[in-house]
């Protein structure tokens, strides 16, 4: 049986080539309470890797074999994209700004003070939060669009174009009661309780 509590419980991930900053950042996390792993590779991590862990990844830009610029880029066009801490003895603006434009949080450069790792670290931990209560937001909302009929969706489709009951019923041929009472159906399953809020709703399936 899958442990949700101990997925959900934020692990800040390490991946530097350097065993004393590992232990050095794992001793950190861990003294103010954060769990803590650490990999030397992005291979390594890969291969111990369990995508459902919440919390966020501390990521050395210089790395043997994939980069972490690389790799941080790889993850942010993944299905599932991770909150990423850069660091790095060497940061000049290009890189900066090309980690920046492929979501990180921070940009660090080594050595790092402590603080200033530790806000970015619960920067990159709480966007991770958001984003996944967003897609099991998204996730339950897709259940409730999957719940309704071919006719409830073909109703809901019209609804959200802006078009009224008898406009519906003369479209589909159907009776304007029998309209009335797949909308009330459709507003139900989806638990929409406005046309503007249905709206935004269907926006959320499709953003």
């Amino acid at each position: 049986m899958i442990d949700d509590k101990k997925n959900r419980r934020p692990t800040v991930i390490v991946i530097d080539d350097d065993q004393s900053v590992r232990e050095a950042l794992k001793g950190l996390f861990e003294s103010v309470g954060l769990s803590a792993e650490t990999h030397g590779s992005v291979k390594e991590f890969m291969e111990a890797d369990d995508p459902e862990k919440a919390g966020c990844i501390v990521l050395d830009i210089r790395l043997p074999g994939q980069s972490g610029l690389e790799f941080q880029e790889a993850l942010a066009t993944s299905n599932l994209p991770r909150s990423v801490v850069l660091i790095s003895a060497h940061v000049d603006v290009p890189m900066a700004v090309r980690a920046m434009k492929a979501g990180a949080i921070d940009v660090l450069t080594k050595p790092v003070r402590e603080q200033d790792l530790l806000e970015a670290v619960n920067r990159a931990i709480a966007n991770d939060a958001l984003r996944r209560e967003e897609r099991t937001a998204k996730a339950f909302l897709q259940l409730r669009y999957m719940s309704l009929t071919e006719r409830e969706r073909q109703i809901m489709k019209l609804v959200i174009a802006g078009k009224l009951n008898k406009q519906i019923a003369g479209e589909l041929n159907l009776a304007e009661a029998t309209v009335k009472l797949h909308r009330g159906h459709m507003m139900g399953k989806m638990k929409a309780t406005s046309v503007a809020h249905l709206v935004k709703l269907a926006d959320g399936l499709v953003g």
